[in-house]
C-alpha cells in the first residue's frame, strides 16, 4: 500500500537480501530452549509465527557461545556449542521453516553476560573483564578472566558462528557492545580495569570486540553477515544507578561521544550492520523501555549514529507504531530498518497487518513487561500479557468450536472484552454487558495520563475488534441475578471487575477524600498539597500523574519499600517509576500507616508507634482493590456454567485479566 511503502522496500545486510525493512528485535527465549543447549518445539512456533506474519529479517534472542568459562543451568539459553549436531538440528528445522516465508534469520551469539549475570541462572561465581561487584547482587564480586579465557572466548564466538552457518542461519549478531553485557563491560572503562591486551586504552578496550569479528570473517567468509548490537549511551549515574531523560548527571558507562568514537572503528573491523539503542542494567529502562519512555526514544541518538557509519542501521526502541516507523525510515536520518521486540510478542502479524491496509488490527504492546521480562523473572517462559497464545503459538491457538453456544459475558472491562472476543473468534454467540456507558473498566483511568498512552491504545484496539466482530454489546445494562436465571445463556462470564479497598479511620469519609480512579478521571477537585496512601505501582503513577501537574505530592507506605507486595514489578518498570519520583520530588514516607483524615492533614503511625501530622488538602487512597463478586455470589451454584475472571476472580492487572478471559473463552 502507498501509506507504508517504505517499510516494505527491500534492504541489503552484506550480501543478505531482505525482503522489507522490519526486523524482530532479539529477545531471550527463556523457556524455550531445550536443556541440551538448541531451540524446543515452542521455540520453533514462535520464530515461525513471526516469520508467517510477514517480518522481513528474525534476530533470534541469544544464544551463549560456550557454558563452561561462564556456566549456566543447562537449558537457560541456547548454547550452540553445548552439542553442536542437536543444535543444527533444531534450530536447522527453525531457518528451514522461517525460510519457507521468504525470511531471512540471525542467530545472535552472546559473548556472555559477566557482571548482570542473574545468580538463578549461573552455576558458580559471576565473572566479568575485572573484580567488580555483580548487579543483581553487589555483595558478591565477579571473577576477572584470564588472558586465555578471553582468547577462548574468541575462538568460541567463530565456532559457534560456524555453527551457526552449518544450520543455515543467515548471518550473526554479536551480543554485545550493548547493555552492559559482558562484552560492552570489555569496552566501558567503568568496567574494564585490566592490564593485559583487552585493557587500557580505548583500543584496548575495544580489542575483544575487534577480535571476534575478524575471526569469524575468517572462518565463514567476508561475504558473511556479522551485525552488531550496540548502545550509544549507557545512561549509568553510577553504581546500579540510572539517569531519566533530562536529568543532569555525570555519564559513567559509556558517553555519547564515546559511541560515536567507536562505532566507525567498528565497522571497519567488519561489522556489517549496527542494531543500535542505548542503556545498561544499570538503567534498564533505557535498554528495556517500559510504558514511561516515549515511542522512538531513540531517535535522537541514531541520528547522530547515523553520520558516522556507512553500515545499515536497524533501531528498535518502542518504534512499534507503523506512522512512526514509517516516518522514520521516509526521513533517512535516523534508521535504515526498523527492529520491533515485544510489539511482535503482542502481535506476531504486525507486518501483515500494515501491509494489508489494516493498521488498527495490530494488537498494542502496552510497556508492561508482565508477561515477557517479567515472567523471566519468576522461572516462567516468555509470553506476553496481551497475547497469551505468544511463546506457545501451536498448543495455544484459538480453534471454532464443534457446537455453538449462548455466551453471556457481564462487563466491560479488558477481561470481559477478551472473553468475549475469543468466544466470537470460536464461533459462539455473544452478548457483552456493561453497566455504565462506556467500555474499559479500570483501563480508562489507567489510559489518561500521557505516560499511560498504551493503554489507550489497547483500549481502542479491543473497541475495534469488537465492532468488527459484530459483538452485541449493551451499555447501560446493570445485570441483575434474575436477569442471568431469565436468560438463554448456555456459558455465564461474570467480569465485574474490583472496587478499591477503604482503610477504616476517622475522617475516611470526609470531602477531601478520593480515589486514584477519582483524580485521575478528574471527578474530584485535588488541592495543591496532595497524600497518597498506598506505594504499590497505582499509588506511585497516580502520584507521578499529580506531580507533573504541578502537585506537592507525598506517598504514605506501611512496608519498608515501594512496589514491593502483591504481583511482583517487573525490574525496568519498577526502577524507572522510583527514579522518575526522585526527579519530581515526590517525598515518601515508609513504614507508616493513615490514622486519621484531618482538615488540610491526616496522622500517620510508624512502625514504633509514633505519630506524625502530614500537610495534606487531598488525600488519595491507593491501598488496592478487591473483587466485585457480588453477582457471582449470587448467582453460582444456581445457574449452570457460571465463571468469574479478572479482578471479579482476584484483583490483579492487565495480563491476569486477559489471560483469565483467554484461558476460559479458548474453551468453550
Amino acid at each position: 500500500m502507498d501509506t507504508f511503502e517504505k517499510l516494505f522496500e527491500p534492504i541489503k545486510v552484506g550480501n543478505v537480501e531482505i525482503k522489507n525493512r522490519i526486523a524482530m528485535a532479539p529477545m531471550g527465549i527463556l523457556g524455550l530452549s531445550t536443556e541440551r543447549g538448541g531451540f524446543s518445539k515452542r521455540a520453533q512456533d514462535y520464530y515461525v509465527a513471526r516469520a508467517k506474519g510477514g517480518t522481513g529479517l528474525i534476530i533470534t534472542g541469544v544464544a551463549k557461545i560456550e557454558n563452561e568459562i561462564e556456566k549456566f543451568h543447562e537449558g537457560s539459553v541456547p548454547c550452540p556449542t553445548m552439542d553442536p549436531g542437536h543444535f543444527m538440528s533444531t534450530c536447522g528445522e527453525t531457518v528451514e521453516r522461517v525460510h519457507a516465508y521468504g525470511t531471512k534469520i540471525f542467530l545472535q551469539l552472546g559473548i556472555g553476560f559477566g557482571r548482570v549475570a542473574a545468580p538463578q541462572m549461573l552455576v558458580g561465581q559471576p565473572v566479568a573483564p575485572s573484580a567488580i561487584p555483580n548487579y543483581w547482587n553487589p555483595s558478591v564480586t565477579c571473577r576477572e578472566l584470564t588472558t586465555t579465557e578471553v582468547e577462548t572466548l574468541v575462538k568460541m564466538a567463530a565456532e559457534s558462528a560456524a555453527i551457526a552457518k552449518m544450520a543455515g542461519f543467515d548471518g550473526v549478531e554479536i551480543h554485545a557492545v550493548h547493555e552492559g553485557y559482558l562484552l560492552d563491560q570489555f569496552t566501558i572503562a567503568m568496567f574494564n580495569r585490566r592490564t593485559d591486551k583487552y585493557g587500557g586504552d580505548l583500543m584496548g578496550r575495544l580489542r575483544l570486540p575487534i577480535e571476534i569479528v575478524k575471526a569469524i570473517k575468517k572462518v565463514n567468509g567476508e561475504q558473511f553477515p556479522v551485525a552488531l548490537r550496540f548502545s550509544i549511551k549507557s545512561y549509568i549515574k553510577d553504581w546500579n544507578q540510572g539517569g531519566l531523560d533530562g536529568e543532569d548527571f555525570v555519564e559513567k558507562g559509556r558517553d555519547i561521544q564515546e559511541g560515536l568514537t567507536i562505532a566507525p572503528i567498528l565497522e571497519k573491523a567488519g561489522y556489517d550492520a549496527f542494531d543500535a539503542d542505548a542503556g545498561s542494567y544499570d538503567a534498564w529502562y533505557w535498554a528495556h523501555p517500559p510504558i514511561y519512555q516515549k515511542h522512538g526514544l531513540y531517535l535522537p541518538l541514531t541520528e547522530q549514529l547515523k553520520k558516522v557509519v556507512n553500515a545499515p542501521l536497524i533501531i528498535a526502541g518502542r518504534i512499534d507504531i507503523p506512522e512512526l516507523a514509517e516516518k522514520t525510515l521516509e526521513e533517512g536520518k535516523a534508521a535504515d530498518m526498523i527492529n520491533i521486540g515485544r510489539g511482535l510478542l503482542a502481535d506476531p502479524d504486525w507486518s501483515n497487518k500494515v501491509l494489508d491496509g489494516r493498521p488498527e488490527d495490530i494488537r498494542p504492546c502496552i510497556g508492561c513487561h508482565d508477561g515477557c521480562l517479567g515472567r523471566g523473572f519468576q522461572g516462567k517462559p516468555l509470553s506476553c500479557a496481551v497475547n497469551p497464545a505468544c511463546g506457545r503459538e501451536d498448543e495455544y491457538s484459538i480453534g471454532h468450536a464443534d457446537m455453538v453456544r449462548d455466551v453471556m459475558v457481564i462487563g466491560g472491562g479488558v477481561a470481559g472484552m477478551e472473553a468475549a472476543r475469543v468466544a466470537t473468534l470460536r464461533g459462539h454467540k455473544v452478548t457483552l454487558y456493561e453497566k455504565t456507558y462506556e467500555l474499559g473498566g479500570h483501563v480508562v483511568e489507567g489510559s489518561v495520563d500521557e505516560f499511560k498512552e498504551d493503554n489507550a491504545r489497547l483500549l481502542e484496539w479491543y473497541k475495534t475488534q469488537i465492532k468488527k466482530l459484530g459483538i452485541d454489546v449493551k451499555l447501560n445494562t446493570e445485570i441483575k441475578p434474575e436477569d442471568v436465571k431469565n436468560s438463554k445463556a448456555d456459558v455465564v462470564i461474570v467480569a465485574t471487575g474490583s472496587i478499591p479497598v477503604m482503610p477504616n479511620v476517622p475522617g475516611i469519609g470526609n470531602s477531601n477524600v478520593a480515589t486514584a480512579t477519582d483524580v485521575l478521571l478528574k471527578k474530584k477537585p485535588v488541592g495543591k498539597d496532595v497524600v497518597v496512601i498506598g506505594g504499590g505501582l497505582v499509588g506511585c503513577e497516580t502520584a507521578l500523574s499529580l506531580a507533573m501537574d504541578g502537585k506537592n505530592v507525598t506517598i504514605v507506605e506501611m512496608l519498608p519499600e515501594l512496589m514491593s507486595a502483591g504481583i511482583p514489578v517487573p525490574h525496568a518498570n519498577r526502577i524507572m517509576v522510583l527514579d522518575m519520583l526522585k526527579f519530581h520530588n515526590i517525598k515518601v514516607v515508609l513504614n507508616s500507616s493513615l490514622q486519621e483524615v484531618k482538615d488540610g492533614a491526616i496522622d500517620v503511625i510508624d512502625k514504633n508507634f509514633k505519630r506524625n501530622t502530614i500537610p495534606a488538602d487531598t488525600v488519595v487512597i491507593s491501598i488496592g482493590l478487591k473483587p466485585d463478586a457480588k453477582l457471582y455470589n449470587d448467582i453460582i451454584g444456581k445457574v449452570p456454567n457460571v465463571y468469574a475472571i479478572g479482578d471479579a476472580n482476584s484483583a490483579r492487572n492487565i495480563m491476569a485479566a486477559i489471560w483469565d478471559a483467554y484461558e476460559l473463552a479458548r474453551s468453550i
